[in-house]
C-alpha cells in the first residue's frame, strides 16, 4: 500500500490567529488601543548562521525567534526544528502563547521560534553543533528574565541543555549559574523539573477529564485516536488510556495504524525505539491511507502533531464527538465552524496543551529558588492551574454562549487589557 505523507501544511496560520483573536476581541468589545497593540508581534528576529558538517562542508542554516508580547512577563515558547519553520508559523505560534500564559494565569508573554531543518538528515553531532551556534546567533535576544525557550517540535531535553550551556558558557564565569533558566524542559541533572516531560500531554487528558466530570461524560471504554506519537501524543495516550479509553488508532509522519481491539502506548513506544521512531510495522495493527484517518470511528480525536490538519476537506470525514488540541493550531477556522454547527465538542489548544508551559513555569520558579520538587507535587500543581483556567472558560462560554475556543480567548484577552489599561503605555 502507498502511503500518502501527513498535512503540513500551514499558510496562513498567522491569518488563522488574527480570525480567532478577533472573533473574541469583538466580543469582548477589546479596547481598541489594547487591540492595536495585541494585533502586532513586538520583535521578529531572523537569524542566517554557519555551521562546519561531520564532512567538513560548511552548510547555512535560518533561525527564527518571534517575541509577540511582554506586558505579563518574559517571553515563553518553544523551539522547534521541523522544515514547515518559518515567520508567518512562528508569528502564529508566538500570539498563541501570549493567548496561553495569559488564560492560565502565568507571569509570561508569548515568544515561539525554532530552525527551518529536518534533523533527521543530520547526526547527533552535527545536531549539536547547529543548536549552539543558533544560540550565539541569538545572542542577548533570550535570556531567563526577557525570553525563554522550551521543548517543541523535534526538540527535546537534550537540545535544551545544548541551549542552557551555550548560553552560559557566552556569559562571565560569575552569572553561569544563574542563567541555567534561560531554557526549560531540560534533564532533570541539569536543572529540569521531574514531569516536565509529560507535561502538555498530561494537561490534555486533564482538561478531558474535567470537561468529563462537568458534562456527565464516562471515559470509560470510549475509543480515541492520536495524531502524533511524540512527547504529546505518547503520554496524552498513555494518561488517557488510564481512566479506562481505548487507543484504537495512531497516525505520525511514518502513516497510520489501526487496531480496533486498542493499542498498548508503552508497546508501542518501545517498538518505534528500535524502529526509527516509526510506528508503521507495529505487531497486531494494520496499515491504513493517511487521508481516512479522521475518519476513523471513534469517539475523542487528540490531533498531537502540526498545524492545520483538520480542513475543509476532511472534517466532515469526523465522527468524534470531542477533539482536544494537543498541538497548536491544528484545525482551520473554516473547518471548525463546520464542526461546531455538527456539535462537535472542541476543547481549544490554548487550554488543552497549557500543561507544558505550566510545567515550564514551576521549573523556571525551581531553577530561581534553587529548590527539586518530586513528581506528584509538580503534576499536582499542573492539574490545579488547569482545571481552575477550565473552570473560567466553561463559565465564560455558558456567560457568552459561544463555544471553547473563543471563551478561552475571552479570558486570555481580559487578563491582558486589564493590565493595559492599569498600567497605561509608556510614555
Amino acid at each position: 500500500m502507498k502511503v500518502e505523507k501527513i498535512n503540513t501544511k500551514k499558510a496562513g496560520m498567522y491569518e488563522n490567529v488574527l480570525k480567532q483573536f478577533n472573533k473574541a476581541a469583538d466580543i469582548v468589545a477589546l479596547n481598541e488601543g489594547v487591540r492595536k497593540i495585541l494585533s502586532h508581534t513586538n520583535n521578529e528576529i531572523v537569524v542566517h548562521f554557519p555551521v562546519k558538517m561531520d564532512s567538513g562542508e560548511i552548510e547555512i542554516f535560518t533561525g527564527y525567534r518571534v517575541q509577540h508580547n511582554n506586558y505579563l512577563g518574559p517571553y515563553k515558547g518553544g523551539l522547534r526544528y521541523h522544515p514547515t519553520v518559518d515567520i508567518d508559523a512562528a508569528r502564529a505560534l508566538a500570539a498563541w502563547m501570549t493567548w496561553k500564559t495569559a488564560l492560565v494565569g502565568l507571569p509570561y508573554g508569548g515568544g515561539k521560534g525554532g530552525i527551518k531543518i529536518d534533523p533527521k538528515n543530520y547526526t547527533k553531532s552535527e545536531l549539536e553543533r547547529i543548536t549552539r551556534r543558533f544560540v550565539y546567533a541569538l545572542g542577548d535576544n533570550i535570556g531567563p528574565d526577557l525570553d525563554i525557550p522550551a521543548p517543541d517540535v523535534n526538540t527535546n531535553a537534550q537540545v535544551m541543555a545544548w541551549i542552557a550551556d551555550t548560553y552560559a558558557s557566552i556569559k562571565s564565569m560569575a552569572e553561569r549559574q544563574k542563567n541555567m533558566h534561560v531554557v526549560t524542559g531540560k534533564p532533570v541533572g541539569s536543572g529540569g523539573l521531574e514531569g516536565r516531560d509529560r507535561a502538555t500531554g498530561f494537561g490534555v487528558v486533564s482538561i478531558i477529564h474535567e470537561w468529563a466530570v462537568q458534562n456527565n461524560y464516562d471515559l470509560e471504554n470510549k475509543t480515541f485516536i492520536v495524531q502524533g506519537f511524540g512527547n504529546v501524543g505518547y503520554w496524552a495516550a498513555k494518561f488517557l488510556g488510564q481512566l479506562g479509553a481505548k487507543l484504537i488508532a495512531i497516525q505520525d509522519i511514518s502513516g497510520t495504524i489501526l487496531n480496533e481491539k486498542g493499542i498498548d502506548p508503552d508497546q508501542l513506544l518501545n517498538y518505534t525505539r528500535i524502529n526509527g521512531g516509526d510506528i508503521v510495522g507495529f505487531v497486531d495493527s494494520r496499515l491504513m491511507a493517511n487521508q481516512e484517518f479522521f475518519g476513523i470511528d471513534c469517539d475523542i480525536i487528540i490531533p498531537a502533531a502540526l498545524g492545520n490538519q483538520i480542513t475543509t476537506e476532511n472534517c466532515n470525514d469526523i465522527k468524534a464527538t470531542l477533539i482536544a488540541e494537543g498541538a497548536n493550531g491544528p484545525l482551520e477556522v473554516e473547518a471548525e465552524k463546520i464542526l461546531l454547527d455538527r456539535e462537535v465538542v472542541i476543547l481549544p489548544d490554548i487550554l488543552c496543551n497549557a500543561g507544558g508551559v505550566i510545567g515550564s513555569y514551576y521549573e523556571w520558579l525551581q531553577n530561581k529558588r534553587s529548590e527539586n520538587w518530586k513528581l506528584d507535587e509538580v503534576l499536582q500543581k499542573i492539574d490545579e492551574k488547569l482545571s481552575d483556567a477550565f473552570n473560567k472558560v466553561n463559565s465564560t462560554s455558558m456567560e457568552l454562549s459561544t463555544d471553547f475556543r473563543t471563551s478561552a480567548y475571552v479570558v486570555a484577552l481580559r487578563r491582558l487589557e486589564q493590565t493595559y489599561l492599569e498600567r497605561g503605555v509608556f510614555p
